[in-house]
């Protein structure tokens, strides 16, 4: 086992973080994950600035009206292979802005996302496990392409 998680983490993973209209608590919790607490940082795991250095998407919140073709914008910036995780309730259902007038729906409907983070918002735990998911999963897309 100890042997399969270390080909996993041969290399960095990058996340680019997109807020899409959300109550900042999902934000809240993305950054307690940076914490010394929780330090996902010592795996590997690094916040970029720029969605053109990301190897992952975390999207927070429901696709407001004006957030959706900036969001598929920043969809096409992030190179091959990528995944895209939704953070939180919000951005997998809706949540509580699921009628709202200025929603266009959750994420799903703009990008392809691989790995729902449930939760409201979700503790870090839960945050940090699905980057692991989406580390996962990104590294079998890049041994699917060589």
């Amino acid at each position: 086992m100890a042997k399969a998680i270390n080909e996993y983490f041969q290399r960095s993973l990058w996340v680019f973080h997109v807020n899409t209209g959300s109550c900042n608590a999902c934000d809240i919790e993305i950054l307690a994950a940076l914490t010394p607490r929780y330090d996902v940082e010592r795996f590997g795991i690094k916040k970029v600035a720029s969605p053109r250095h990301a190897d992952v998407l975390l999207v927070t919140g429901p696709v407001v009206k004006g957030m959706d073709e900036r969001l598929k914008r920043i969809y096409a910036q992030t190179p091959e292979p990528k995944v895209v995780m939704v953070i939180g309730s919000c951005g997998s259902s809706g949540g509580v802005f699921y009628d709202s007038y200025n929603t266009t729906g959750p994420v799903d409907s703009i990008l392809p996302v691989a790995v729902y983070v449930p939760g409201c918002p979700p503790r870090p735990e839960a945050i940090s496990y699905g980057v692991v998911k989406a580390w996962v999963i990104l590294e079998e897309l890049r041994a699917a392409k060589s």
